[in-house]
């Protein structure tokens, strides 16, 4: 009875806590760049800051005193009578790059532009639901969208006719992941998982066109402005494997295997059309032209780790192979004659990470009992522009400041660099056309809760107000 009602009082504790992350979520973006204009924009790398400080390793990671919201499976490792809770922060600095032709194919400037964010990225909960069995709710950041782009037309036919047009698109929003996973180990060396997980989000992208200098005409409409507003709200499942292949005292080595089961995404789209009448009116009435639903689905994915710890080291690699372009090989979006083509396409991604704790029970030297994290993660981003293929690298070092000796709590900080490019610019209607290169500095920080003891205050009744 006791296990049941700490069961039900983290749970309440989650349920109120949840609606208070997710209002964080969107209170600002997690992306800035032109490549979120498409589907449910950019893919975030899941994770605890301990986790994306090595790469973003975790498949494989079995651990008692960290949360590991990739695998299912790890949530069976949980120790009875205990509470696993965790959350991060991260403040990022976005930096573009965009090469400027001109009509003979010379480039003429680079136009840059600069971006910063502070947002939540996760929260967590992991406890034991009996022997063997436990339970991991998590919520944290999907996808994201952030842009901001504006193009002057430069037909000089349309100067002289009309004025000078000026070509706007916007968009923000996220989709967000809430996830439910349970663990079994039905053998000492041997666990498995499956998990629920739930998208919601919202995501609004704006496009205008705008007569900044009227030369000719009445002047009824100076601005039309069209709107659409993507809603997701639909479930997806996941199953992992782990799998300790040495176990003893003194060291653990884990092969780790997860899959994810694609289908719709199944956004509903609501489209609106604003007209701005310079003449006496100001708020414009909308023009709803259509409520559809996108055939956007979202990949069969797989994954496959390693994890190796002993007291002192650890390390990680994991492999991510997710089809997109097989899953959305019929779909497309805002593509037209004269636009660049975006299509899907299969990804790979390796991940990478070391860790090392010099002496974690050294009670006299604080800096031995700190856990010091490398790691790295190179892949492709989802989609195509006219042809080419997106490369994304990271490198990243974090710092894990444990919070008392014989303790697995700590506060981890991290710090990524990462980089988007394409190896070359594109042709679109026989314009060459630069790619945006995106360099981005992230710190983030996270809070790891470990609760092992009945005598801890999590679960002691308290006798006085």
């Amino acid at each position: 009875m006791q296990r049941l009602d700490r069961v039900i009082r983290l749970v309440l504790i989650a349920l109120v806590l949840l609606p208070v992350a997710a209002v964080a979520q969107s209170s600002s973006i997690n992306a800035y760049s032109p490549y979120s204009m498409y589907g449910p924009g950019e893919l975030l790398t899941p994770g605890t800051v301990s986790m994306r400080s090595m790469g973003g390793v975790g498949i494989a990671q079995r651990n008692a005193g960290y949360v590991n919201m990739l695998n299912p499976a790890a949530s069976s490792v949980v120790p009875a009578k205990s509470f696993l809770f965790d959350m991060s922060f991260d403040a990022t600095h976005f930096r573009n790059n965009q090469p400027k032709y001109d009509t003979a194919g010379a480039i003429t400037r680079t136009a840059k532009t600069v971006y910063n964010s502070v947002n939540i990225h996760n929260f967590a909960i992991a406890f034991p639901l009996a022997k063997n069995f436990g339970a991991t709710l998590s919520l944290a950041p999907y996808s994201s969208v952030g842009y901001k782009m504006h193009q002057t037309d430069q037909q000089s036919d349309n100067w002289a006719d009309i004025g000078r047009v000026i070509y706007g698109h916007m968009g923000d929003g996220d989709i967000t992941e809430v996830k439910l996973s349970l663990g079994w180990a039905p053998w000492r060396n041997f666990s498995i998982g499956v998990a629920a997980k739930y998208f919601w989000g919202n995501i609004e992208r704006t496009y205008s066109a705008k007569v900044a200098n009227m030369v000719t005409g009445s002047g009824i409409y100076s601005t039309t402005t069209g709107k659409d507003n993507y809603v997701v709200s639909n479930f997806k499942m996941q199953a992992g494997v782990q799998w300790n292949i040495i176990f003893d005292e003194k060291r653990i080595f884990t092969l780790g295997a997860t899959y994810d089961l694609g289908g719709r995404l199944n956004p509903k789209r609501e489209s609106y059309v604003y007209t701005d009448n310079t003449v006496n009116t100001l708020y414009p009435s909308p023009i709803r032209d259509q409520v559809d639903r996108l055939e956007l689905r979202v990949p069969h994915q797989i994954g496959a780790g390693l994890y190796y710890q002993d007291r002192t080291i650890a390390w990680g690699v994991d492999y991510n192979y997710a089809m997109w372009g097989d899953a959305n090989k019929d779909f497309s979006e805002g593509v037209a004659d004269d636009m660049m083509v975006v299509a899907y396409t299969n990804t790979h991604q390796i991940k990478a990470g070391f860790e090392i704790t010099p002496r974690r029970n050294d009670v006299r030297n604080y800096l031995n009992r700190m856990s010091y994290r490398v790691g790295a993660r190179l892949g492709n981003y989802y989609q195509t522009f006219a042809g080419e293929r997106i490369n994304q690298l990271a490198i990243t070092a974090g710092i894990g400041f444990p919070v008392k000796v014989w303790g697995a709590s700590s506060v981890n900080v991290a710090f990524e660099y990462g980089r988007q490019s394409a190896p070359k610019a594109v042709d679109v209607s026989g314009m060459k056309v630069g790619l945006v290169t995106q360099n981005y500095y992230k710190i983030s920080v996270g809070f790891s809760l470990f609760s092992a003891d009945t005598s801890d205050y999590w679960f002691v009744r308290q006798k006085y107000d």
